[in-house]
């Protein structure tokens, strides 16, 4: 069986391809139109991908020993370089940087999986799965921002989604701490994802979880759509007809628990 973060690996390269298929065919218009990110134009979200590949490679490579670890200057002189990019050049190095960590993701053996650390932001170590998961939240995202600017009806791919909800009830649940204001919410819920095994559970904090516990309220529509809600991408300009939530909180109270970021 595939490990996750096979999966994630995986993952990461069906976001890359899709992405990688798409940006030539974006005019210039579009590339300094705006995105699904509501201050972001699409060359603004491919750079912010491009930039943080490159950077994230960095770090892979100092993890596996391929190079020394960046210096304390080295993200703001990346993000410098790539700011001063045109919008085209943003566009054509963000596929050309995603696929230099891509590449680099699937050349660890599966067997290597269990047991690579990498160093992150985080006070510790990661594991590779996690570390693959933290670009592929960011990757999914902004692929979505990218297509959200061009047509409002647009999804996260549910391979995607698939996997990030395994990550977010596990090893990223700590994510939904910075993402998540349970204070917002009118009273402490549990909201089932419908036709899926998971649970939205606010009460002092907010988290993904499988157990099964008793059930307040229900979110009707599909997996990709609940994880957009979680990462604040779930407005009414792209919420689908068919999704509804139902007990004792609304949608427009789960949007105000997860505004984004």
């Amino acid at each position: 069986m595939t490990s996750l973060a096979g999966r994630t690996v995986a993952a990461l390269r069906s976001e890359h391809d899709d992405l990688a298929a798409l940006v030539p065919m974006l005019s210039a218009k579009q590339l300094t139109g705006p995105s699904g990110a509501s201050e972001w134009t699409i060359a603004d979200v491919l750079s912010h991908v491009g930039s943080g590949a490159e950077i994230t490679l960095a770090g892979f490579r100092a993890a596996v020993g391929a190079a020394e670890a960046p210096g304390p200057d080295f993200n703001q002189s990346v993000w410098d370089r790539w700011n001063a990019a045109s919008p085209q050049e943003q566009a054509t190095g963000s596929v050309a940087s995603d696929e230099a960590l891509v590449a680099a993701l699937e050349s660890v053996p599966e067997q290597d999986h269990d047991n690579l650390r990498v160093r992150t932001f985080l006070p510790d170590p990661v594991s590779f799965a996690t570390f693959t998961a933290l670009r592929l939240s960011e990757v999914a995202q902004h692929t979505w921002d990218v297509r959200a600017g061009l047509d409002p009806s647009a999804t996260v791919a549910a391979g995607s989604a698939a996997v990030l909800a395994e990550h977010l009830a596990g090893d990223l649940g700590f994510m939904l701490g910075f993402i998540g204001k349970p204070k917002e919410a009118p009273a402490p819920a549990v909201v089932e994802i419908g036709g899926t095994p998971y649970r939205i559970v606010v009460d002092e904090s907010v988290r993904l979880t499988t157990e099964e516990l008793p059930v307040t309220a229900t979110f009707t529509g599909s997996l990709e759509a609940a994880l957009r809600l979680i990462y604040g991408r779930l407005t009414p300009r792209h919420t689908p007809e068919s999704v509804t939530v139902s007990g004792n909180v609304t949608l427009d109270d789960l949007r105000a628990v997860f505004p984004g970021f």
